[in-house]
């Protein structure tokens, strides 16, 4: 097992690790800046391959920000551990995130982020975009790179199996079988607006958290996926009032 780096947009990197034992990969992305930024820490276990692959873009100690979308362990499960690897690092997540959780989990104080607010990296611009319950979490939150139009998408597009590290091809097919096993996304009303606000933005690259990134048209893909979901989700209002 191994963890690949790959450059999805202008300093921007994915870091893959597939494992087969699961037909399941976990991404986390690095943003290389005068303040590098990890978005998603990823499970304790895979730390070792992570902070290696980390270390072949920069060193691992000049981390300065660690996020992610929302408290899982495949989100946040090695926070504490790359604190210690980098002792300039601190945790920026959500305002709910942070009081419910994060700050009684994180081993320094973490930075709360509002929605819309952005982090200067200095030559990159971060900014997180609070999407409570989409996919799932209370405080489920994405983050949007402004200089390269990349959206950082979490659990958005889950799919099952290995993929290339980039794609043009179908997201939504994939994303929908997936759905049919895992039963993960808050089907909700608010859940097809808050992705077409994401499409609102017309993101020319997506980083997924379980699958490839896309570097095709992001905003049909969020879009054909939004429309999916409202169809779930009203046909499930539909069948608990014929009950």
């Amino acid at each position: 097992m191994e963890t690949q780096v790959t450059e999805i947009a202008p300093d921007i990197y994915r870091l893959s690790t597939y494992i087969s034992d699961a037909d399941f990969m976990f991404n986390q992305f690095l943003v290389d800046a005068e303040e590098p930024l990890l978005f998603h820490c990823g499970l304790r276990a895979l730390f070792p391959l992570v902070s290696e692959a980390v270390a072949r873009v920069t060193p691992v100690e000049n981390l300065r920000w660690i996020t992610f979308g929302h408290v899982e362990a495949d989100e946040c499960g090695s926070l504490n551990s790359w604190l210690q690897a980098a002792p300039r690092a601190q945790v920026a997540h959500g305002t709910m995130g942070c009081l419910v959780s994060v700050n009684d989990m994180a081993d320094r104080q973490p930075r709360p982020l509002e929605d819309e607010e952005v982090l200067d990296l200095g030559g990159k611009r971060v900014r997180r975009l609070e999407t409570p319950h989409m996919p799932h979490g209370w405080d489920a939150g994405l983050l949007y790179e402004e200089t390269t139009g990349t959206l950082l998408c979490g659990d958005l597009f889950t799919r099952i199996g290995d993929a290339p590290p980039l794609t043009e091809s179908d997201l939504v097919g994939p994303a929908l079988a997936a759905e049919d096993v895992f039963r993960s996304t808050c089907l909700t009303a608010d859940t097809a607006p808050t992705m077409r606000r994401l499409a609102g933005l017309r993101p020319a690259t997506m980083g997924l958290m379980h699958g490839p990134s896309y570097t095709g048209d992001c905003g049909r893909a969020l879009t054909d996926l939004a429309a999916a979901y409202e169809d779930r989700f009203l046909a499930s209002c539909d069948g608990h009032r014929g009950k």
